[in-house]
């Protein structure tokens, strides 16, 4: 079931047909710390396992955000690839797009996501750091990004 989301001049959408990989691609493989280098193929298989929510400009219809869900729609879901292009931050649009997916799936027991350096935003809309670590382990196959 596609959602969508309208605010001001932008729009939040499930729908995969509107999502430009070539603006998402660019953004994840040039711009992010931690997708540099992600192929667009890695990006499609990534896309293609995940609900993604593509924000865009309604009157131009360009590519302005995107996100994903990987979840098993019962009990977990990992928000991943979150970004707002440059030129359209600082309007509150990035907490508006986790706002959306939060809504999306507030009949999940948790989601979860990592960041460097937007907890203010994630913060906002009620993520917290998580508060039994210690449950939490993890395995690296390649050393990770910084």
């Amino acid at each position: 079931m596609i959602r969508e989301w309208e605010r001001d001049d932008a729009l939040v959408t499930t729908d995969r047909s509107r999502i430009d990989l070539d603006v998402v691609h660019r953004f994840l493989s040039e711009q992010s710390y931690w997708a540099e280098g992600r192929t667009r193929g890695q990006q499609i298989t990534a896309n293609d396992a995940s609900t993604c929510f593509s924000m865009l400009d309604r009157p131009s219809g360009a590519q302005i955000g995107f996100a994903r869900v990987v979840t098993d729609d019962v009990s977990f879901g990992w928000v991943a690839d979150v970004f707002v292009v440059a030129e359209r931050r600082g309007r509150g649009l990035g907490s508006w797009l986790i706002e959306c997916i939060v809504e999306s799936y507030e009949h999940l027991p948790r989601l979860v996501l990592g960041t460097r350096d937007a907890h203010g935003v994630y913060a906002k809309v009620g993520f917290a750091p998580l508060i039994r670590v210690e449950r939490w382990m993890e395995r690296w196959y390649r050393e990770p990004n910084p």
